[in-house]
């Protein structure tokens, strides 16, 4: 009866946590969207505290409040600049599970296998599951659980380093030890070879060899990636959490586990391929080649950077019919979003036709730049993905650029050595005029040069974004 009742619960969960990604897709069905997540989630530990194989209910409890407070604790205290790099440390700990679940299913096998007939048929929940198997099931189980700390491993070691880039606690170069590629190589071929070794004996020293590779992979893999390329590695460690929790489920003969890992690990590569496809990259180079490799000396870039103060954008801006806004990660930095959802109330006000120019990898998170628009409550239909306004820049009066850099960049189109080398991006200099929102002179993160600064019809708008936008506000007739 219990087992019918997880079962069915496992299913209803499975069904809204299908629900819960689709939603996400559309910022109109977001918002339902987490509640689906939120039911589906508190289900499934319901399902699973009453479910076969359920005790220690006083620990459960203790940990369910414990990781529940800290949840909180951390959400409330957590900017949205800082969403990146806590979604990178929250992948950190599914890898981190993932390798504690199969170590501890490795010695519960080991347990299991040494009792008598007597003792097993005595044997309730995980115990009772692994007493049933056959020899074959056993070594079946071995490779599953291998593979779930292997995948957990990588994600955690490498999810640490992505939070720390992201964070910037450690360099956002791309940095690799002598030897580069051979030492990922040569740490992949020995887990292999300890698989081998760990299905023939079932000891724990060949698991324990692999999984000290598996962190060094993990570790060496993501320090040798460029901070460019970071939202590809979130998403990319997305898939890995996913795949390594699938791992587990089939180790521990949960199917929800199973459905859920699966779900994520497929979404997260989908994600990743999407966010490589906006950069004209194959996940293959971002992963062993990381971001920067030019094919020679980069081109020349000729003129001055021009500024321009609030008096002159404000100008510009009672004069123009239209307008483009392409945000980046400068204005989550500078925390304006809302500043910039008051210019665009009062331009259109004013009768003007304003949106947003949403670019794939803005920000360093996809979709960091929709969820901060979405909260300073810009309405959902004026901000455009970068396929579906890219070729209205021509008739566009003004741009204005906030905290953006590569994503505007046109030497991706004009200097063929340039990093970024074909990669799409918002043609936002085809406008009639652009401003540029920057702090100061700088590169920015990837430490690209970008053109598009010295242009004639673009004029640099110095300081903190929120300020600079704050003082415009006044001057918008």
């Amino acid at each position: 009866m219990e087992f019918g009742f997880t079962t069915a619960a496992y299913v209803v969960a499975a069904v809204l946590f299908i629900l819960s990604l689709g939603g996400l897709s559309g910022q109109e069905s977001a918002k339902r969207a987490v509640w689906y997540g939120i039911v589906g989630m508190a289900l499934a530990i319901a399902a699973t505290l009453v479910g076969p194989g359920a005790g220690l209910w006083l620990l459960s409890i203790l940990l369910i409040a414990g990781g529940g407070t800290i949840g909180y604790v951390v959400a409330k205290r957590v900017q949205m600049t800082e969403m990146p790099q806590l979604v990178a440390a929250m992948h950190s700990l599914v890898g981190l599970a993932a390798v504690f679940v199969g170590l501890v299913a490795h010695i519960e096998l080991g347990r299991v296998l040494g009792m008598t007939e007597e003792q097993r048929h005595a044997l309730e929940g995980f115990g009772a599951l692994l007493a049933h198997k056959t020899p074959v099931e056993q070594n079946i189980l071995r490779v599953e659980l291998f593979l779930g700390i292997f995948i957990g491993a990588v994600t955690f070691t490498g999810s640490v380093i992505a939070y720390g880039k992201l964070a910037g606690k450690v360099s956002s170069a791309a940095t690799k030890l002598p030897g580069g590629h051979i030492l990922n190589a040569g740490a992949a071929i020995i887990s292999l070879l300890c698989l081998f070794w760990y299905f023939g004996t079932g000891g724990f020293f060949p698991l324990a060899i692999m999984t000290l590779m598996a962190l060094f992979i993990g570790y060496h893999l993501i320090m040798g990636i460029g901070g460019a390329d970071m939202p590809v590695v979130v998403s990319m460690l997305n898939s890995y959490s996913g795949w390594a929790a699938a791992a587990i489920g089939f180790s521990l003969g949960n199917d929800l586990l199973i459905v859920v890992g699966a779900l994520v690990g497929s979404s997260g590569a989908i994600l990743s391929y999407i966010m490589c496809k906006a950069m004209n990259r194959s996940f293959v180079s971002v992963i062993l080649g990381g971001f920067g490799g030019t094919t020679g000396p980069a081109m020349e870039v000729e003129g001055e950077q021009i500024a321009i103060d609030a008096d002159g954008v404000a100008t510009a801006l009672n004069e123009a019919d239209s307008v483009i806004i392409i945000p980046g990660y400068g204005m989550a930095v500078a925390q304006a979003q809302q500043s910039v959802s008051e210019l665009t109330r009062k331009l259109r006000a004013a009768g003007k036709e304003v949106r947003f120019a949403i670019h794939p990898v803005a920000g360093r998170l996809p979709g960091h730049m929709n969820v901060l628009l979405a909260e300073a409550k810009v309405p959902y239909d004026i901000v455009l993905e970068m396929e579906e306004i890219n070729d209205d820049f021509p008739e566009t009066d003004v741009a204005i650029v906030i905290g953006s850099n590569d994503i505007v960049n046109p030497a991706a189109q004009e200097d063929p050595n340039s990093p970024i080398a074909g990669m799409p991006v918002l043609e936002c200099w085809k406008a009639k005029q652009v401003f540029v929102s920057k702090r100061g002179q700088g590169t920015g993160y990837s430490g690209i040069e970008n053109p598009l600064f010295y242009k004639e019809n673009t004029r640099m708008f110095y300081g903190d974004a929120k300020a600079s936008i704050d003082s415009l506000l006044p001057m918008i007739k």
